[in-house]
């Protein structure tokens, strides 16, 4: 696992760590997410469960490893560090499973930049959105991606690597 950490855009910090071996036919997988999930297991456990991000990036890294694909990850807090990192790298991705927390509701700008990527995106939510205050129940990125699984915790991203990986989405966006 390599591991590069720098400033964001705005001054925040950023993790990027790449896991599993890169091989020319290996499917790259980018795991993204967006402002506050760096404070999951440590906030709202009855909204979000006891999982803590480095459990749901270990996870997903191991069941997409276990079908030879490779996960790059990456998350921030800054809404243009998420639109910067996304334009840099998925011109070398083949699909992007993102939880971009709650920029879901109101980025315009992040949802275009994910509609500019021209990869298949699945947006994850580990609550559901539905069924919380009414200003979450608009999911404005939702309309880049082909598939939105929600309410579903971990299990949510697991089924999104599962659907990436087996060429399962939809061809229109959601």
């Amino acid at each position: 696992m390599n591991a590069n950490t720098g400033g964001a855009a705005q001054g925040g910090p950023v993790t990027v760590t790449r896991v599993g071996q890169a091989t020319l036919s290996a499917m790259r997988i980018l795991l993204v997410h967006g402002p506050n999930l760096n404070r999951l297991g440590r906030r709202d456990a009855k909204t979000y469960g006891t999982i803590t991000l480095a459990e749901i990036v270990s996870a997903v890294s191991t069941a997409a490893a276990a079908r030879g694909a490779q996960v790059e990850v990456f998350q921030s807090n800054h809404e243009g560090a998420l639109i910067d990192w996304l334009q840099a790298s998925a011109e070398n991705a083949d699909a992007i499973i993102i939880n971009p927390g709650g920029l879901s509701h109101y980025s315009v700008s992040l949802r275009d930049a994910l509609e500019d990527t021209r990869r298949p995106v699945v947006e994850v939510h580990i609550s559901e959105p539905l069924t919380r205050e009414a200003f979450r129940r608009r999911l404005v990125t939702a309309t880049a991606a082909r598939q939105v699984i929600s309410g579903k915790g971990l299990a949510g991203y697991l089924e999104a690597v599962e659907l990436v990986i087996s060429g399962a989405l939809p061809d229109k966006p959601a």
